[in-house]
């Protein structure tokens, strides 16, 4: 439901707040659901992986228990350049998945029925890659939370971006380890 407010026009009286001074008209409000960002020292307090298979470097958006998206900044540095492929480096397929599925780990880890166990990455399905990643991109990946079953299975769809453009996409499957 959204409602208008009237922000201090010319007409009203001062208001305090110096930051919606001068603006005459009406601004459109609409509550938004919780977002949240994570840097990666957060993201590894989460997430077991590390260097060199840590791939996500920020989560930009969080809505709890339901969708992430990440960030995974592509370097030249990274060790799988070196021997894919020397003359022209791109980031293997399945490392778009395993970042796609570092993401979907955030939003399983932060389940509050989950509560500090495990999932790993289990299986996935209808996975595709669209376009190729290369030093100097930046993966922008999305994960929404389709299903947990009996809090022991879960499934996710997944989709990996380049400048707007997708690279991969799928659904990915994980399994709680005990």
């Amino acid at each position: 439901m959204s409602s208008l407010i009237q922000v201090n026009s010319p007409d009203s009286p001062a208001s305090d707040d110096a930051n919606l001074q001068h603006l005459d008209r009406q601004t459109e409000v609409t509550p938004t659901p919780e977002k949240t960002t994570l840097t990666v020292e957060q993201i590894h307090a989460l997430l077991p992986h590390r260097y060199p298979f840590a791939l996500v470097d920020r989560i930009i958006e969080y809505i709890p228990g339901k969708k992430a998206v990440g960030i995974k900044n592509v370097t030249f540095n990274e060790p799988h350049f070196q021997g894919h492929f020397p003359q022209r480096p791109l980031m293997p397929g399945v490392l778009i998945v395993e970042a796609m599925a570092q993401v979907g780990g955030v939003v399983l880890t932060q389940m509050q029925e989950m509560d500090g166990n495990l999932f790993v990455f289990a299986g996935m399905d209808k996975v595709r890659f669209r376009r190729q990643v290369t030093p100097g991109d930046q993966l922008v990946m999305t994960v929404e939370l389709l299903w947990v079953k009996r809090r022991r299975f879960g499934r996710m769809q997944a989709r990996a971006e380049v400048d707007g453009q997708l690279a991969a996409e799928g659904e990915l499957l994980f399994s709680l380890v005990e």
